[in-house]
């Protein structure tokens, strides 16, 4: 249908943009210091993807294929602004303000979250995406292999090694602090 042009086309490359937009925003968004930068990288995204459609052959999923091209526009973007870090989990994960009957557990949940991103932010950047890619976006490990380009095994190891490193990186936070 693409191929073939015309209203229909663009009818239908519309629809994918209403079926896909807010997925591939939050895929962008974690990686991405602002909501500006995350709204400026899918735009991106969407142009390379209608570009791009002519030589989509179907050989993956249509998700697949737009999630590389997303994560690959979200790496440009970084190492233009020379940015290297993600978003913190509590930005992304707001939560209502805490009554005053809550106070210490509201602090509890946001200092694990901050100490969660701490933990993330510290893994090399191949393990970070991968562990994202995995845990937040739950993308199978053979999604994963084929918009990375690499091994399914290789991407068990990094995502085996990235958990290991955030659950050492917690554990001697937590001793320092009840030292």
């Amino acid at each position: 249908m693409f191929k073939a042009g015309g209203a229909q086309a663009e009818h239908a490359f519309t629809q994918l943009v209403r079926r896909y937009q807010e997925k591939i925003y939050w895929a962008c968004r974690r990686m991405l210091k602002s909501h500006e930068d995350a709204d400026d990288v899918v735009q991106n995204v969407f142009i390379k993807a209608h570009h791009g459609l002519m030589n989509f052959n179907g050989s993956s999923e249509f998700y697949t294929w737009l999630y590389r091209i997303a994560m690959n526009e979200t790496i440009n973007f970084l190492r233009a602004q020379h940015v290297r870090r993600t978003q913190p989990i509590d930005e992304m994960l707001e939560e209502p303000i805490a009554t005053e009957a809550e106070p210490v557990e509201e602090l509890g949940r946001r200092e694990e979250k901050e100490l969660i991103a701490e933990a993330i932010e510290s893994l090399p950047e191949r393990q970070k995406q991968v562990f994202m890619m995995r845990y937040y976006d739950e993308l199978s490990y053979e999604e994963i292999a084929e918009i990375l380009g690499t091994s399914v095994g290789g991407l068990k190891a990094n995502y085996f090694h990235a958990f290991k490193k955030i659950e050492a990186y917690i554990k001697a936070r937590l001793k320092q602090s009840t030292a």
